[in-house]
C-alpha cells in the first residue's frame, strides 16, 4: 500500500502500472485497484493508461446479463 502523497516513479511507477493491469484484466474494477492501493480513482486510470491497457466501457463487464 502506497500513501497518497508518495510518488511514483521509474521502475516503481511501470511495475504498479503492469501490476494494476494484470489485476484489471482479471476484471477488477479502477474502483476496487484504487481503494486497494490507497490511491485515487484518476491515478489508476491513468496508470493503466500509461500501461496500455484496454479499458472496459463503463458499466463494466455485461456479459451474461439476460436480455429482455
Amino acid at each position: 500500500m502506497l500513501g497518497s502523497r508518495v510518488w511514483v516513479t521509474g521502475l516503481a511507477r511501470k511495475k504498479l502500472g503492469s501490476d494494476l493491469k494484470r489485476a484489471y484484466d482479471k476484471g477488477a474494477s479502477i474502483r476496487t485497484l484504487a481503494k486497494g492501493c490507497g490511491r485515487s480513482y484518476g491515478f489508476v486510470h491513468l496508470l493503466l493508461t500509461e500501461a496500455g491497457t484496454t479499458l472496459r466501457s463503463r458499466g463494466g463487464d455485461t456479459r451474461g446479463r439476460p436480455t429482455a
